[in-house]
């Protein structure tokens, strides 16, 4: 039997929880994150400001340039925690499996819920409906019969869209998507791959996995199984946490150091939002790095014995740059975390609301 599963991601979540809250904000473009003064970097942007080239993990500075009458409004985590725990509660009302993946985005496995005229569509809707009446902002969603497809479903008709991929239309809907919509292919990924005539899932679905390793290394699996529509991962509601950590693929590559201090601040700002909600401070054993370089080599720096402050993480990475010092593509950084029993996972990707 298929499995039913729902991804759930909030419409441009900090900004609409700040438009919410403050109607003079709506119908404008505005932002959230930190001032330009500072070198802040936005966390996200609304629909209107984005229309100008706003996006976020944009340094504050680069945005005001491109929308000169943006507004920007400082973040309040503690007000997006409350939003994101009223969001969990509605979900649970339908399952317990849930995978959140951060404060605005999560997986739901309905398989078991669904039967009679409860269906995965329609559970998907209710909850959509629910969220907008109980915190008025919105959702999309995107259903189908594993994470991948439902994750590329609830972005196809952003905002407040709904997406449903039944079985037997995977084929074709996969088959048409843009190499760039698989998971992990960055601007980079995605060039090498269009220089190979590979376009769109269907292109990648002629070549065979021993030409796709050879030419993209272990990535090669993921794109043989994606092409295909095939994703076997679980929806993991808990499993023993070992690490924290937030990650970003840049769509250019970075110079080096002198370039990336507002990016690592954001990075940093993210990291202590996420060990706050998981509570892990006092499970911290060490701090790490990791740098990605323009030609897909990877490093890993670790320091034991730290709280993980800011200049831990300026030191690491410039160590780890200086074994290549070459371009950088992807940055993250985190904390690996002590034993101390069964706690949910979180190992995240960053990436604005």
């Amino acid at each position: 039997m298929s499995r039913k599963i729902i991804h759930i991601d909030a419409d441009c979540f900090y900004a609409a929880i700040e438009m919410r809250d403050n109607p003079a904000l709506q119908g404008i473009p505005m932002a959230v994150g930190g001032s330009a003064e500072r070198r802040g970097v936005l966390t996200t942007a609304n629909y209107e400001a984005r229309r100008f080239g706003v996006r976020s993990a944009m340094p504050t500075s680069q945005a005001m340039r491109l929308c000169p009458q943006l507004t920007v409004v400082p973040t309040n985590f503690e007000k997006y925690r409350e939003a994101s725990r009223q969001m969990r509660q509605i979900f649970e009302e339908y399952t317990e499996i849930i995978e959140p993946l951060s404060l605005d985005e999560a997986y739901l496995d309905v398989t078991e819920a669904c039967g009679g005229e409860l269906t995965a569509t329609r559970i998907a809707h209710r909850i959509r409906e629910r969220v907008r009446h109980n915190l008025s902002i919105t959702v999309s969603a995107g259903v189908s019969v594993n994470k991948f497809i439902a994750k590329v479903a609830s972005d196809w008709k952003k905002p407040d869209g709904l997406t449903v991929v039944p079985p037997e239309e995977v084929d074709a809907f996969v088959g048409a998507l843009p190499v760039k919509r698989i998971p992990g292919v960055g601007a980079v990924t995605a060039e090498k791959m269009h220089r190979y005539g590979l376009q769109t899932c269907a292109d990648v679905r002629e070549w065979n996995l021993s030409d796709l390793m050879r030419r993209f290394g272990k990535f090669g699996v993921v794109l043989h199984e994606r092409a295909r529509g095939r994703d076997e991962r679980p929806v993991q509601p808990s499993r023993i946490r070992k690490s924290i950590s937030v990650e970003r693929t840049f769509s250019e590559d970075l110079e080096g150091p002198a370039v990336w201090v507002s990016y690592v601040e954001k990075l940093y700002e993210d990291l202590l939002s996420r060990i706050e909600a998981a509570k892990a401070a006092d499970s911290i054993q060490k701090a790490f790095i990791k740098l990605k370089f323009s030609d897909f080599t990877s490093t890993t720096v670790e320091r034991v014995g730290t709280q993980a402050i800011e200049s831990d993480y300026h030191q690491l990475l410039e160590e780890g740059w200086l074994r290549r010092k070459m371009p950088v593509r992807l940055i993250g950084i985190g904390v690996r975390l002590k034993n101390n029993g069964d706690q949910s996972a979180q190992c995240l990707p960053f990436q604005g609301p």
